[in-house]
């Protein structure tokens, strides 16, 4: 058994080291979690002690294999609650990630299954994030940035980045959901600031860090 604590931690470098294919620094876990530097490197050893882990000084730290399917077990709970709060009890796309983060410590493996089969076995969390199977098996397809786009180019939104709820909530204000279609109108030299149709409807201009959080599937 780990404490919501050390669950944390295991998730956050797990998705810190793109799913365990990098190593992470001790900064870089501190800047995330916004903790001191100290207090990850005592975790990190706790983790490690218990095989989670490996660390090296000076170099950073990689996720074992079994510190690996831990961390995608709270992934998988995290957004299959994520998808119960959107879907069955209408919380905004906005407002679930911080409610799922509370939830996805629950340890009952058999209310998590019976979730899942309720929600009918969803494929992606309300913000376009792949759900891992009951196996830890993750079904990854490739995505590109909206900023990369060219003009002319359609696609369709995959993928948002769902770490900040202000660019949430600004996404669902101008209408841009999961599978919204894009058309690229302009792209402004200046400051690359995007002008976009939005479902054949709606055309809006969006700034360069807006479109680097929004991750499409290119049509054209």
């Amino acid at each position: 058994m780990l404490t919501t604590s050390e669950e944390n931690y295991l998730k956050t470098i797990y998705n810190l080291s793109e799913s365990g294919k990098k190593q992470v620094s001790t900064n870089s876990i501190s800047k995330f979690l916004k903790t001191k530097p100290s207090s990850v490197t005592d975790m990190i050893k706790k983790l490690s002690a218990k095989k989670l882990l490996y660390h090296k000084k000076y170099k950073g730290t990689n996720i074992s294999s079994n510190g690996k399917k831990l961390a995608i077990q709270i992934i998988r709970k995290h957004r299959l609650w994520e998808v119960f709060l959107f879907e069955k009890l209408n919380f905004k796309w906005d407002e679930v990630h911080k409610i799922a983060e509370e939830l996805e410590h629950i340890t009952n493996e058999k209310l998590i299954e019976k979730l899942d089969k309720y929600l009918k076995y969803p494929k992606i969390d309300p913000h376009g994030d792949p759900i891992p199977n009951k196996n830890g098996e993750i079904n990854i397809k490739p995505k590109i940035k909206l900023s990369n786009l060219l003009i002319n180019n359609n696609c369709i939104v995959s993928n948002v980045n769902d770490d900040d709820g202000n660019l949430l909530e600004y996404l669902n204000k101008i209408k841009i959901h999961i599978g919204s279609k894009i058309k690229v109108f302009d792209i402004i030299e200046y400051d690359k600031s995007i002008e976009i149709e939005i479902d054949s409807k709606n055309k809006v201009f969006i700034s360069n860090r807006v479109a680097e959080n929004i991750l499409v599937t290119k049509i054209n």
